[in-house]
């Protein structure tokens, strides 16, 4: 990709020390072209949100003289930015004011950075008010999820999926991370790229040939540990089922690794079994030290339309790591049968646990093998080959048809926060 091809980076989560796609996808883009500037625009500061709970930080926050966005660490052509989303999305005219606010905060973030005709990746579907609004060459639509399986209301279901629609047909260059989702959307858009998640093999060299020592935080977990790392809720995690591998395994250290969005009626119930750890999450430097520990992978997933949408990050990380590994029937994990124990039922996947128990160091080094194919820079060649594709074809009358404004699919959500 051209060098002059800055990146205005819509995300639906914030640059912290938890990794998921967008930061490898950010950061690729930033490598590979030092002279890029990457614009990275992470969730609203919900001062209306925090101070219906009484909460002031967001109000401070945005109260902050404006400045120019900074960089995270090891980054310097990445910068870093929050709109302010002052009034409650779930009043209409309050959300038009809030959408109109942040397209003027975007578009002065942007100039203090000083991109020009950036292309513009949308990681959210409420990310569809943003198209023609702030002078992009080319529109990305990057879905990683489902989100109209989710557990919500049902107008904000309809809108999600309103929203997700007239995004698919507008956008240049549409890309799925998983086989159900491109079937999904090929009904929207002509072209559907499949570009799923991936890995940094060579973090995770250590585990496989045993030479990493394990992280401090795991020195008092009993052995086996047998270990899920992801982030705690009951979308995906199926409660039921970790709670009888705690009881089918009670010497061992069932540890769920990971930011907990589960509530306090699911948190007490898991915490009941003595030998459940969940430590929270851990920094992205940190994670392969923890999974130095782990003597199985578990992924003790929901099978459920959204579970089927996923590409599970940690389907790479654990082959990367050469570790035996447990999973419910959910994508990705069932796409490799000869490198993953398979299970359709509680039964099931306690019997392939005591199978992975027993099985042979030697398979780590073909497991980390397999993972090669699914590198992120594998990953990166991939989206680069796309933009251009969708360059060539790309129609500017198709990208600005119709305003954000009077588009039947007005987003609602500019945080996943709001109610």
């Amino acid at each position: 990709m051209p060098v002059h091809d800055d990146i205005l980076f819509v995300a639906m989560e914030d640059w912290d020390e938890v990794w998921r796609r967008n930061q490898p996808i950010a950061a690729g883009f930033a490598e590979r072209s030092p002279g890029r500037k990457l614009l990275y625009m992470g969730l609203p500061i919900d001062v209306s949100h925090g101070l219906r709970r009484l909460s002031f930080g967001p109000l401070l926050r945005a109260l902050r003289p404006a400045r120019t966005p900074a960089s995270p660490a090891g980054f310097g052509n990445i910068f870093l930015f929050n709109p302010v989303k002052w009034l409650p999305n779930s009043l209409p005219f309050c959300q038009h004011i809030n959408r109109w606010m942040e397209r003027r905060q975007l578009r002065r973030a942007a100039r203090r950075v000083g991109l020009r005709h950036p292309i513009l990746w949308l990681n959210p579907h409420y990310g569809l008010h943003l198209v023609g609004s702030v002078g992009e060459s080319l529109v990305v639509y990057d879905i990683g999820d489902d989100w109209s399986q989710i557990k919500q209301a049902e107008w904000v279901r309809r809108q999600t999926i309103a929203e997700d629609a007239e995004l698919c047909r507008r956008a240049d260059v549409l890309i799925v991370v998983s086989k159900h989702l491109q079937r999904l959307k090929s009904e929207l858009a002509r072209r559907v790229e499949l570009i799923p998640n991936g890995v940094y093999v060579e973090r995770y060299a250590g585990i496989a040939d045993g030479s990493l020592p394990p992280h401090p935080a795991t020195q008092s977990w009993r052995h086996p540990v047998l270990a899920y790392t992801g982030t705690l809720h009951e979308e995906r995690v199926d409660l039921a089922l970790v709670e009888k591998i705690a009881e089918a395994f009670p010497a061992a250290t069932v540890a769920l690794i990971g930011p907990c969005l589960l509530d306090e009626k699911a948190r007490r119930r898991l915490t009941a079994h003595p030998n459940i750890r969940m430590p929270g999450a851990f920094p992205f430097e940190e994670i392969p030290r923890v999974m130095s520990a782990f003597d199985v992978c578990i992924v003790p997933h929901v099978v459920s339309g959204f579970t089927e949408s996923l590409s599970p990050l940690k389907l790479y990380e654990y082959l990367a790591a050469g570790l035996p590994t447990v999973s419910t029937l959910i994508p990705g994990f069932r796409d490799h049968p000869q490198w993953i124990h398979l299970a359709a039922d509680a039964d099931a996947f306690i019997t392939a646990l005591q199978k992975a128990l027993q099985e042979p160091r030697r398979l780590r080094a073909p497991r980390q093998a397999a993972a090669r194919a699914h590198s992120w820079a594998a990953r990166m060649d991939a989206i680069e080959l796309a933009i251009e594709n969708g360059k060539a074809n790309a129609s500017p009358c198709q990208r600005h048809r119709s305003s954000p404004s009077s588009s039947s699919a007005t987003t609602l959500a500019t945080s996943r926060s709001d109610a």
